[in-house]
């Protein structure tokens, strides 16, 4: 790592309470559930149903559930962006620097530190750490940052590398994390994405004519798919069927993570885990591709709850694949989309 170096790389994760204490659940999703890009509603009855209803009904449960993935370096999630951190920087001559777009370390402190840290430093690129388009994911962490950047005085520039749900590197990558765990006989490769209300996917079409609007709409050409996170994981999980060459019935998407009672992209999984060893499916694999490192999604809401679902429903066998974390492969990706971005940056082509 250069302290002169003139540019710099800050992957953003998602982030994680700073404890399993009821108190510091409670403030992380405050922050999390008042971002107006992941409940999408105005800020007064936002706030009413945050503060009023949500939070106080499930921060002690979301602490419990915590709790349960929780390790003595403290948050699974932290803990491997660091480690990401650390494997990166072996790999490249930039300095890597890490922040979160909730809790800590936050973007503004960050940015600070840079400054201080890097005297030199001329370009900071911001490496959005999910590989899709949704509001309350790539584009709260882009615009977020944007804003901080914005309300500074920072003597360098800022740039935001873009998603990546069909980079060979990255399929390659996802692709090769899960073959290991096919060689043994299962019926069902289950891709399950975080979910979205399909309001949102509407809300990102440009064209507001095309997304959940006419039929088959993520098989349709349409400009709206550089927004659409459901064209874009159908798009990932049928790459990484194409490399590991699964047949049309050994592989299917899903999503998971519903909040309220709104309409979000389906199937859920939580309903197909239920409803799979009734279709004489009784052997799966589950991989979760919108996240890149472990957390409360993958570890507790699929490794424990997804898993008794679908063990309870009469399912034998349930494999939870890990997510990219510090992968070989995967840091070789990261690698390539950097190169990539800082191509496109030379070349004067718009990146962000």
């Amino acid at each position: 790592m250069d302290i002169n170096s003139k540019r710099v790389i800050l992957i953003m994760n998602l982030g994680s309470p700073d404890s399993t204490s009821v108190k510091d659940v409670r403030r992380y999703l405050n922050e999390f559930l008042m971002d107006e890009r992941v409940i999408d509603i105005p800020k007064i009855p936002r706030a009413l149903l945050v503060k009023g209803i949500i939070v106080p009904f499930r921060a002690p449960s979301s602490a419990k559930a915590y709790r349960s993935i929780w390790t003595k370096e403290g948050s699974p999630l932290i803990t491997l962006t660091y480690q990401l951190q650390k494997a990166l920087q072996q790999s490249t001559e930039y300095p890597i620097e890490v922040c979160m777009r909730y809790g800590n370390p936050t973007p503004e402190s960050t940015f600070k530190n840079i400054q201080e840290k890097y005297p030199l430093v001329e370009e900071v690129i911001l490496f959005p750490l999910y590989p899709h388009y949704a509001m309350s994911s790539y584009e709260t962490a882009v615009e977020y940052g944007k804003e901080i950047y914005e309300k500074g005085t920072y003597s360098f520039k800022f740039s935001v590398i873009n998603t990546f749900y069909t980079n060979e590197a990255y399929i390659h990558a996802l692709s090769q994390s899960i073959a290991p765990h096919l060689a043994e006989d299962y019926d069902l490769l289950l891709f399950s994405y975080h979910g979205i209300p399909e309001r949102h996917v509407r809300k990102t079409d440009p064209t507001k004519k095309h997304c959940l609007k006419i039929e088959d709409c993520c098989n349709v050409d349409s400009v709206a798919h550089e927004f659409c996170y459901r064209h874009q994981v159908f798009m990932t999980s049928s790459l990484v069927a194409a490399e590991l060459q699964l047949p049309k019935n050994k592989f299917s998407t899903s999503f998971q993570s519903r909040l309220g009672r709104d309409e979000w992209l389906k199937p859920y999984t939580a309903a197909r885990l239920k409803e799979l060893p009734k279709e004489g499916i009784k052997k799966i694999v589950v991989v979760c591709p919108a996240f890149v490192s472990d957390c409360l999604e993958t570890l507790e809401e699929m490794g424990e709850e997804g898993k008794e679902f679908f063990m309870e429903a009469g399912g034998e066998s349930f494999k939870l694949i890990p997510c990219l974390n510090t992968a070989p492969l995967w840091i070789k990706a990261m690698n390539s989309l950097i190169a990539e971005h800082l191509h496109k940056t030379e070349m004067n082509v718009p990146v962000s």
